[in-house]
């Protein structure tokens, strides 16, 4: 073989396309550890990493369900006890019509799940931006298009319903929504839901409603699930224990579907030959399903008591940094502010974890458009880190 052409495994085109940019900032952010700047991670939505914890009868259930032999695979959609546990949730939520619930590896493995059931090569699914980047991500994967509607800042990032119209055609299988919204801690408005409704039902679309931060809210705001709006549209609403329940790393995920059940049915069967292939999700982790969605819930009045007085200290202190300004987030625990230099948006978060330490996400990574200037700030962490990373922001922008 010494003699032989080199000799290399050529990977798979569709991994191109794929990027995830809360994640791949991080090998920016070894290079300015490596160099012994002190760092402050503000770029991964993890509660663990700081001072939240897991609620103790989650821990309990989980831990009875491991020493009854709660052990070997469990049925493919999910254990009934959680099934049923979520289906309450659903009702308690509003959702009409619910035709069908399944678990998953998280709300991502869910949301992979029902987008692979769904589209095929030269279909498009219609996004906000800024959003997740987990849905352009898993669309790369499959060969589908990702089409973009704009959230609009100037109205605290509510979706544009116009816009999201313009972007739907004959080959969209699905409109996304993100309520709370990731990276912008939005909530959406009744009245836009419902637009949002009519334009599926004229066109007949499913929509995906990722709803994960449905219960970090702030300043008393209610959050509406659209399922709840309508009976006639065929919705996936999308939770999990990720985030309301602290434990984001036994991956614990669900989807409803909800509406018509002859529009559903074809598509259901698909889903389940999906959960079918896939086996199982982890079998004790489902008994803290219930636990959670029915047990005590003083944890999110705790968790919301913090979270809030941190909104307040990174929406004032981001507003007072000459370049920068930032909209009030009502809900999740993100902020998502906008720079006023003539600096793309990346190299500026690269600019700023190489010289202070501080790690953010550039906008451009959540679907913005190029030139939007924006960059995600996770304010979970404690109030004196927090007021840290701010003055180095502060100081660096004076720089500029």
């Amino acid at each position: 073989m010494a003699n032989s052409p080199e000799f290399k495994i050529t990977p798979a085109r569709r991994t191109q396309e794929i990027t995830y940019a809360v994640r791949d900032v991080l090998l920016v952010a070894e290079e300015a550890k490596k160099k012994g700047k002190e760092m402050i991670y503000l770029n991964i939505g993890d509660p663990n990493k700081f001072d939240f914890d897991i609620p103790e009868h989650l821990i309990e259930a989980a831990y009875r369900a491991m020493k009854s032999r709660q052990n070997g695979y469990a049925p493919s959609p999910g254990v009934e006890e959680a099934l049923e546990a979520i289906r309450k949730e659903a009702h308690r939520k509003g959702i009409q019509d619910v035709q069908d619930v399944f678990t998953a590896y998280g709300a991502s493995e869910a949301i992979e799940i029902c987008l692979s059931a769904l589209a095929d090569t030269g279909d498009n699914i219609v996004l906000p931006s800024p959003g997740y980047p987990l849905y352009s991500a898993i669309n790369s994967k499959l060969n589908v298009e990702s089409k973009f509607y704009r959230l609009n800042e100037s109205e605290d990032w509510q979706p544009d319903p116009e816009d999201i119209a313009r972007q739907v055609d004959q080959r969209t299988k699905a409109i996304v929504l993100i309520n709370p919204n990731n990276p912008t801690g939005s909530i959406y408005s009744k009245q836009v839901l419902l637009d949002i409704l009519e334009i599926a039902r004229k066109n007949r679309v499913l929509v995906f409603a990722d709803e994960i931060y449905d219960k970090i809210l702030f300043d008393q705001k209610q959050q509406i699930s659209i399922a709840s709006l309508a009976k006639d549209v065929p919705i996936i609403t999308f939770g999990g224990l990720s985030k309301c329940y602290l434990a984001p790393g036994w991956r614990v995920g669900w989807a409803i579907l909800s509406g018509p059940a002859n529009v559903l049915k074809d598509y259901q069967a698909a889903i389940h030959k999906m959960t079918r292939a896939r086996l199982s999700i982890c079998n004790p982790m489902q008994f803290a399903i219930r636990p959670a969605l029915e047990g005590d819930h003083k944890h999110l009045h705790d968790m919301i008591q913090k979270l809030q007085k941190r909104r307040d200290i990174t929406f004032e202190r981001l507003n007072k940094i000459k370049g920068i300004s930032c909209v009030k987030p009502t809900g999740a625990f993100y902020a998502f502010p906008k720079i006023h230099i003539s600096m793309p948006d990346k190299e500026f978060v690269e600019r700023l974890a190489r010289e202070t330490g501080v790690i953010v996400v550039h906008g451009s990574g959540f679907g913005e458009k190029a030139g939007s200037s924006h960059f995600r700030i996770v304010f979970l962490p404690q109030e004196e880190i927090l007021e840290k990373a701010y003055q180095r922001i502060e100081n660096f922008m004076k720089t500029l």
